[in-house]
């Protein structure tokens, strides 16, 4: 029997308990065919969590994070919590699991089955055995970013304020990422920001084309701004293999390939940390 690893299951709201259903039927099956087990644990979180505790995330609930080997999170949020304040909505948990764990890479992978291909609103030709793989860097930029919120100018008008903002060290262990899995797929790179309009996207192509020059060179890098990438993952989706980009670009540019398959709901996620001692990256 391979040692017991500890797992957290977070179900959350909506289709979220649903999901994680089916969770507890595989590990089941995977105890009884594999010979392993699993030390379970479960815990309320976004609006069910609200409800009960007060917050979308406990205290005591990161704690069991923290010593999990794996967290498996369902899905957060429904209308029924939009008007509670922002830093305890459903949201807020999963921002506070991604940063405080420091789950900075991302991976949205979107594949397409043979067998599904017609749930795709695309033709056929353009999508069929379709396999590309969006890594969004998920613990810094604009969700992030300080300042940030509203201020009152006068009787009649606000300001609104979100700061983008990334270091080089950010971008380069994202970069990192990327460079390791095209390695282990088809060996390319498209790297997505917005450097014809923003400082970040500036820096973000420097430092790629800098860490791609030292140490990745036997990778194809393209760079390839988040506009365009938006409208070639529905003109040409094929072209890509690993895009690498930033927090915002990557949730919108993420959802954009879900589609390409047919649905967010049908592609799984991953958020990942740094490489532990053993060689392990937690998530």
């Amino acid at each position: 029997m391979i040692s017991n690893k500890k797992i957290l299951i977070l179900p959350g709201d909506g289709i979220g308990k649903e999901v994680m259903n089916e969770v507890f039927n595989i590990i089941d099956w995977m105890t009884k065919k594999k010979s392993v087990s699993f030390d379970i644990s479960e815990r309320l979180v976004g609006g069910s969590a609200y409800d009960k505790e007060g917050d979308s995330i406990s205290d005591k609930t990161m704690d069991e994070a923290f010593k999990a080997d794996a967290v498996l999170f369902g899905a957060v949020g429904g209308p029924q919590w939009d008007n509670v304040e922002r830093s305890k909505r459903p949201e807020a948990a999963l921002l506070r699991l991604r940063k405080e764990l420091d789950l900075f890479a991302n991976l949205r992978p979107a594949v397409v089955f043979d067998a599904l291909a017609n749930s795709s609103p695309l033709k056929s030709e353009l999508i069929k055995s379709l396999d590309i793989l969006i890594l969004r860097e998920l613990t810094s930029g604009v969700y992030f970013g300080k300042p940030r919120g509203i201020e009152k100018i006068n009787d009649l008008e606000e300001k609104a304020i979100d700061t983008q903002s990334y270091t080089t060290s950010e971008i380069d262990r994202i970069g990192r990422v990327g460079f390791d899995l095209a390695k282990k797929r088809s060996n390319k790179v498209t790297s997505v920001e917005k450097s014809n309009v923003m400082e970040t996207g500036m820096l973000w192509r420097k430092t790629i084309t800098k860490l791609h020059e030292k140490e990745f060179n036997d990778v194809k890098l393209n760079h390839m701004l988040a506009d365009n990438c938006a409208m070639q993952l529905v003109r040409n989706p094929k072209q890509f293999d690993v895009i690498v980009t930033d927090n915002l670009f990557g949730d919108m540019l993420s959802d954009v390939a879900a589609m390409l398959t047919g649905s967010l709901g049908m592609l799984p996620s991953a958020s990942l940390g740094a490489v532990n001692e053993k060689g392990k990256r937690p998530g």
